[in-house]
């Protein structure tokens, strides 16, 4: 039987640039920005790997990767009687190598001095901004059954979402025989695959690509080092051209997966945990998700009816209505006002009373949602000051725009970090 902690060894790449979930991104990395009201998105693939014991991580970071450094710093500490680590490689140019990193499998090439002092025969590649729970246990032990040089985990897609993935095709044993990345409508009818009779009842029938991979130890190195020295990504160019030259094969996921690479995404993903039943389940005893222990209050609720809502510690409610909203951690929303499908960040510190006076005196909100406020299908970053009667309503139709207060794309308005918002303040 595999000792997972001494047999794999997990790489979780820190994003590029984000450009799609900007303004969200405009001063942290995708995997730094906060979901749930309380966590990190980085602290999805850390908590999978430490609920399937495998506990030697690095996070490879370079875009704006301040606040994502120091989330990992400050929250992942294993004891002194384990060997289990999660460490930040940064982006680092030496007297070989002035380049930044250029791509996913650039990246890890560029990190290979660090990541290959340990022992492991596999490497786990994994995305710092999806939100799923999968156990790697079991991935890498049908990987190392299989006798696959390479594992990528796969999930079925229906034909309208198939044109935003790589999607490939499997023999009866479950090997890749094709990959096509990205195909248009009119390709599709010849990458169908047998999916299994609940995924295609609901019409999921084409696999693709979840960006997670299993590599054997030498081979990584091969073909890194020797065999692909000058190719940059892993999905476009490592992966398809292992197809056919080494045993590539796909293990099927079934369960909840999403990629956060847009506003619209990040938006519904985060409002889809306050179902009844979401689809992510945070209180799962077994898959815990792991995040800085802040030791803040419970929240203090007043006078306010709630409907399918989440609020974290630290709160200040006394808003007149919040329904089907995501509360961040340390929010203050101000009597008469209601939040209706929306995401609010929260704040990273309490105002205090001193604090808040002088703000007052000099025209400045207090941190938070004021009073007699109404917000509808919008994501309010952090630190945001926003006053009284303001009108936050996103919807259908809206004409995109991004200025120095607030961006509107998907038809969501997000209120950028640090935004203040006069009394009386309208977007609608």
């Amino acid at each position: 039987m595999l000792n997972y902690q001494k047999s794999a060894l997990a790489v979780i790449l820190g994003g590029g640039a984000g450009t799609r979930l900007h303004p969200l991104t405009a001063s942290r990395s995708k995997p730094a920005v906060p979901i749930a009201g309380k966590y990190r998105l980085v602290d999805i693939p850390i908590s999978n790997c430490i609920n399937s014991n495998i506990n030697r991580m690095f996070v490879l970071t370079q875009y704006n990767s301040a606040s994502l450094n120091r989330h990992i710093k400050n929250t992942y500490n294993f004891s002194g009687f384990s060997k289990g680590f999660v460490d930040i490689l940064a982006a680092e140019q030496t007297p070989d190598n002035s380049n930044w990193f250029q791509g996913t499998a650039d990246a890890v090439r560029q990190s290979f001095k660090h990541i290959f002092n340990f022992e492991f025969e596999y490497i786990l590649i994994l995305s710092g901004d999806q939100l799923y729970q999968m156990d790697f246990e079991a991935m890498v032990s049908e990987h190392a059954s299989s006798g696959a040089d390479i594992t990528l985990a796969t999930i079925p897609v229906a034909g309208k979402e198939a044109s935003d993935f790589g999607i490939l095709k499997t023999d009866e044993n479950h090997f890749v025989t094709s990959f096509i990345e990205k195909p248009s409508q009119d390709l599709l009818g010849d990458w169908t695959s047998d999916t299994g009779p609940a995924m295609k009842n609901i019409g999921k029938e084409y696999l693709a690509s979840m960006g997670i991979y299993i590599f054997n130890r030498q081979l990584l190195i091969d073909l890194l080092l020797k065999v692909y020295p000058e190719d940059k990504d892993f999905g476009k160019d490592i992966i398809p051209k292992s197809i056919g030259t080494h045993k590539v094969y796909s293990y099927q996921y079934e369960g909840y997966w999403e990629d956060i690479g847009q506003i619209s995404s990040f938006f519904e993903a985060n409002l889809a945990l306050t179902n009844e039943l979401p689809p992510f389940n945070l209180y799962d005893n077994i898959h815990t998700i792991f995040t800085r222990p802040r030791m803040l209050p419970p929240a203090k609720i007043s006078g306010t009816t709630l409907e399918r809502t989440m609020i974290a510690e630290g709160s200040f409610i006394n808003a007149s209505r919040i329904e089907n909203s995501v509360i961040g951690i340390r929010s203050r929303i101000g009597f008469g006002t209601t939040v209706v499908s929306s995401y609010l960040m929260g704040n990273d510190t309490f105002e205090t009373l001193e604090q808040m006076e002088s703000n007052l005196r000099n025209g400045i909100p207090r941190i938070g949602i004021g009073e007699r406020c109404y917000i509808k299908h919008a994501i309010v970053d952090k630190n945001c000051r926003i006053g009284n009667d303001v009108r936050i309503v996103g919807g259908t139709g809206m004409a995109e725009t991004d200025n120095a207060l607030y961006t509107i794309k998907d038809d969501i308005v997000v209120v950028k970090k640090n935004a203040i918002l006069p009394d009386g303040f309208v977007i609608q």
